[in-house]
């Protein structure tokens, strides 16, 4: 079945009063919507080239000790591929549609694909399942409205053993509200397991929540995403452009990152990154 992305949200009859929004399209609070669905969650993307100007070889060191006898520039490239698939099924849902149950999985690698000297290694993937409870408040706050309440349980880890294991566990509430065609996401969350031995002062360096912008413009979508540590100092943000679609429902990608933890591995390491590539959705789309 083809399957296209659109900025502009469906409407059922029942809802031609009360257009249906970004954020109510993307979780499918619209009553005409399928009870059991699966779809898109966060982007999902390939960036064919992701630089960085600061490449954390630190936790290989021993992998790099290791071979340097015999290539003494190993190490790692600091322009690599990255790319992300995410997905999301509502389990469960009410009649109207404004509560439901879903799970979700995200999976991020990067890949030193242009590494010949190394075999062209993943140098890290994440892995991060979900469950969660949704729903649609439908308030209106100031020429806002509130259009999204979260609660779930997150697992985010890389599946690695030690000394490069690196894994949490929250519970992530997230609001969600929305004017015409701006959204903004704000997730705080609490750590119910910081990886013990593994990363304990992570939320040092990835805080206690995120903010995400999202700005829609003529099929052009703009997203922000900031965060950080009051205390520590040390934080991060992402700002992302996605263009209209350029061959069927692929578009064009281009993603900057700033600060600490652009994944798990790195999460206490500081770069800056850009990277372009095509893109099939970005936050707030429904396939």
């Amino acid at each position: 079945m083809a399957a296209t992305v659109t900025d502009t949200p469906t409407l059922s009859a029942a809802s031609a009063a009360h257009p249906v929004s970004m954020i109510e399209n993307a979780w499918g609070f619209d009553t005409a919507s399928s009870r059991y669905t699966i779809g898109v969650y966060r982007p999902n993307y390939l960036l064919v080239a992701n630089h960085t100007d600061n490449p954390n070889e630190a936790p290989f060191d021993a992998l790099f000790d290791a071979i340097n006898n015999n290539n003494p520039d190993a190490g790692l490239d600091s322009t690599e591929a990255e790319f992300q698939f995410s997905f999301k099924a509502r389990v469960w849902a009410t009649e109207d549609k404004r509560f439901g149950i879903w799970v979700a999985y995200t999976q991020q690698s990067q890949w030193q694909l242009y590494n010949e000297d190394l075999s062209r290694p993943f140098r890290e993937t994440n892995y991060q399942p979900e469950v969660m409870v949704s729903y649609n408040p439908n308030v209106s706050l100031g020429g806002f409205r509130w259009s999204l309440f979260n609660l779930g349980y997150n697992h985010q880890s890389n599946g690695r053993a030690d000394p490069l294991s690196r894994s949490w566990d929250r519970v992530i509430a997230e609001f969600g509200i929305e004017r015409d065609n701006f959204a903004l996401l704000v997730r705080p969350w609490v750590v119910t397991d910081d990886g013990g031995d593994d990363n304990p002062d992570i939320t040092d360096y990835m805080g206690h929540g995120d903010i995400t912008a999202v700005y829609k413009w003529h099929g052009h979508s703009f997203s922000l995403m900031g965060r950080g540590n009051v205390s520590t100092g040390k934080g991060a943000g992402r700002l992302t452009w996605t263009t209209p679609p350029l061959l069927g429902p692929l578009r064009g990608y281009v993603a900057a990152f700033s600060g600490y933890g652009e994944s798990m591995i790195d999460y206490n390491w500081h770069q800056n990154s850009i990277g372009f590539g095509v893109a099939l959705n970005d936050t707030l789309d429904r396939l």
